[in-house]
């Protein structure tokens, strides 16, 4: 089963998505099933489990889905996330196949 994930603490869930508010709730699914797009927010209410801190353990532990989008309002974080997922396709450490989009969201 393929399903979509949203991550925000703040920001209403987009139709058709399962709205996850922290990193470990993401994961979870990550691990249990076939994600097809993870939209990812890097400010939480956790400010050391955000999601640059997310996107490091995705590659840590090989946990993707396939299309990834940065919605974070946050440009330095966003832009930090970003950077970090594609370092790590330049490195082999995540499949080229996996699309990587920046496309920050309003916050209202």
């Amino acid at each position: 089963m393929k399903i979509s994930v949203f991550l925000d603490d703040y920001r209403p869930c987009p139709p058709g998505y399962i709205l996850t508010d922290n990193i470990d709730e993401c994961l979870n699914l990550l691990v249990h099933f076939h994600v097809e797009h993870l939209s990812l927010d890097h400010d939480l209410v956790n400010k050391t489990r955000n999601g640059l801190k997310l996107v490091h353990l995705m590659v840590e532990y090989q946990l993707f889905a396939e299309r990834i989008t940065i919605h974070s309002a946050n440009s330095v974080g966003g832009k930090a996330m970003y950077q970090f997922l594609r370092e790590a396709q330049n490195d082999l450490k995540m499949p080229h196949t996996i699309k990587i989009i920046l496309r920050p969201l309003p916050l209202h």
